[in-house]
Parts: C-alpha cells; structure tokens; sequence
C-alpha cells in the first residue's frame, strides 16, 4: 500500500479544482493514484472542514492508537532492560562467591 503526504494529497485535490476540464479518472491517472484514493481524501477535506487527514506512517485508527503502540513499544524495552539488569545482577552475584 502507497503512502502519500498531507501535501500531495492537498495538491491532488487543488490539481482536480484547477482542472475541470477532467474527469477524476483521467486526473487520477495523471498523478498515478486510484479514484479511490482520490474520493477519499475529497470527502476526508470535506468532512474536516476543507482539511486533508493524514496520520503520518504506521496506518493506525486514530491519534490515540498511535500513542498506545508508542507506549506499548516503550513498556517493551523497560521491561527488556529490567530483564537484561535482573540477568546481570545474577551472573555477578555469582562471581563474588
């Protein structure tokens, strides 16, 4: 699945305003992106105020799924380290015996 940026789905949909005289089949091809793509955006600007949504990489729901994976990420490699100190702690109470 292509990713496109905030800026060239807004260019997409001002390139289809300033050229009526084409359909939105022929302006889809002319950027190299599916109608689908393109009627998306138009009713994600229309329903956002004119706004285009983008949620930048990682294809998540919403703002707040973005920031769980984010923290899920993060409780992984706290507890990774812990892991790896517990192991170290235990190799060198050995050591001292």
């Amino acid at each position: 699945m292509k990713s496109y940026t905030k800026e060239f789905k807004e260019s997409a949909l001002a390139y289809r305003k300033e050229h009526p005289e084409l359909s939105v089949k022929a302006c889809c091809r002319n950027l190299d992106i599916s109608a689908a793509s393109y009627y998306k955006w138009e009713r994600e600007a229309k329903e956002n105020e004119g706004n285009v949504v983008h949620r930048g990489s990682g294809n998540f729901q919403s703002d707040e799924a973005k920031e769980i994976a984010r923290l899920k990420r993060e409780l992984k490699n706290q507890t990774d380290a812990l892991a790896i100190l517990k192991k170290a702690i235990g190799i060198l109470g050995d050591e001292q015996r």
